[in-house]
């Protein structure tokens, strides 16, 4: 790695910029939550249309991160951050200034891209010879993932609240300038390796996961025996097995099954869905439950802004966990911190489940919850890196961060599914009832019981 001696004099400047970067790129995950329901007039658009506007960044994110690290081994990892980066405060400017949606989507789209920024830095930050700021670099970069998108929502309610809409942009662009500028200057660069790229697996891949993708987050809206969701499903899931044949013949495979299908990374990529899926079913249950008017059965009648203010605690709590994470990864392993985070958002959700009736209810399930979270997240770039030789630490990053996206996805259209199904009208509209929101409290218990099982798995058998 060139200029090594740089992160041995200052790794911390190093840890710091690139949590910056974490934090500015999964901003982008709820930039626009608290203005998706008032979209349809701004952008004089449909809803179903505006809809995207939310979810075209998960996708693009969760399709190009996987591709990014592949990117970062080949053609340095300062080099693709900076590319990140770059398209991160364009796509801001391109939302910014958009006076349509389809602009406004081009402009989320990139954003989306930007999300593979995170991956490629927990990559950088696993060359630092110091191997206590190593793992606590790792640990804080991991957890700003759901620090930078808990935020994200109230500073983006407030945001909108004392001023122009697109005032959400102009701050991310602005943010993206300012993060690209520190990763010039601090960033060292790495070894390329001597590699070709596997640009026909890349599209493959790509079109394979869009389809499923799309999939997922539109069948509540088209159907789930619709021929659109039918159709797309099913070519994606021929493509990804055209996509996985070509992968185990080709000489430099975009991501290398073999090694990624071995039993400690096969385990902790579905231990990593378990989690997003955890993740995200606070995300949709929480703010929903704290947003509903209390004249339903179930709502405790706070503002978008306020419900957001509610899971700043949790929010901090994240970033408060990762020193600890750090320690008894260093201590323990990084297997006993992924387990040890995984009960404790058991444990949120258990505290949900009893007590939701009052703010502090969520407020201290939440905190429990994403705190959990938190330390998982911290724990899995370890795990991933302690299995894979150098020559593919990015893509397996990547494609690591590629399973979060699939369990937070399915978290969130299942938990939607669930919310929607159990309905009662006692306050005149339709609302998701008290027994709704518990059977999503105890999705999430066993999504994080799950959890813990899949990461301890390899290390009972070892």
């Amino acid at each position: 790695m060139a200029d090594s001696g740089f992160l041995i004099r200052r790794p911390w400047v190093l840890v710091v910029v690139l949590v910056g970067a974490a934090t500015s790129t999964a901003f982008m995950q709820t930039l626009v939550v608290p203005i998706q329901n008032h979209l349809p007039d701004l952008i004089d658009a449909p809803r179903s249309s505006t809809a995207w506007v939310l979810t075209i960044s998960l996708l693009v994110a969760a399709v190009t991160t996987p591709i990014s690290g592949r990117l970062a081994d080949i053609f340095g990892m300062r080099t693709v951050m900076i590319a990140l980066l770059a398209m991160m405060t364009v796509g801001s400017l391109i939302a910014a200034i958009s006076s349509d949606l389809l602009w406004l989507l081009v402009g989320r789209g990139l954003q989306g891209v930007s999300m593979g920024a995170t991956a490629v830095g927990i990559s950088i930050m696993g060359l630092v010879d110091n191997g206590k700021i190593r793992i606590a670099g790792i640990s804080l970069i991991s957890s700003s993932m759901g620090f930078g998108g808990a935020i994200g929502l109230p500073l983006a309610a407030w945001i909108a609240e004392i001023g122009d809409w697109k005032l959400l942009f102009w701050t991310t662009a602005a943010l993206g300038a300012l993060i690209l500028i520190a990763v010039v200057f601090v960033v060292p660069s790495t070894t390329r390796l001597r590699q070709r790229f596997d640009w026909c697996g890349a599209l493959m891949l790509s079109a394979g996961l869009s389809g499923i993708l799309v999939a997922i987050s539109q069948g509540p809206v088209w159907g789930w025996a619709s021929a659109a969701t039918l159709g797309l499903s099913g070519s994606g899931v021929v493509l990804l097995v055209v996509w996985g044949v070509h992968e185990l013949r080709t000489r430099d495979p975009l991501i290398d099954l073999r090694i990624m299908s071995k039993l400690p990374l096969l385990m902790v990529s579905l231990g990593s869905i378990a989690f997003g899926f955890a993740l995200f079913v606070q995300e949709v249950s929480f703010l929903q439950i704290l947003e509903l008017p209390t004249r339903t059965e179930a709502g405790l009648g706070l503002s978008v802004l306020w419900a957001s203010m509610a899971l700043v605690p949790a929010s901090l709590a994240m970033m408060a966990v990762a020193p600890l994470a750090a320690t008894i990864t260093d201590r323990y392993g990084a297997r006993v911190t992924a387990v040890v985070g995984a009960v404790t958002s058991m444990v949120g959700y258990l505290i949900s489940v009893v007590w939701h009736a009052e703010v502090w209810h969520i407020v201290v399930a939440s905190v429990f919850a994403l705190a959990g979270v938190a330390m998982g997240y911290a724990a899995i770039p370890t795990l991933v890196m302690a299995e894979v030789p150098y020559s593919m630490t990015s893509s397996a990053i990547g494609v690591n961060a590629l399973m979060r996206s699939v369990g937070t996805s399915s978290g969130a259209t299942i938990t939607g599914m669930v919310l929607a199904v159990q309905l009662e009208s006692s306050a005149g509209f339709a609302a998701p009832s008290p027994g709704g929101f518990v059977a999503t409290f105890w999705l999430g218990v066993a999504a994080a019981a799950l959890a813990a099982v899949l990461f301890w798995i390899p290390g009972r058998r070892r």
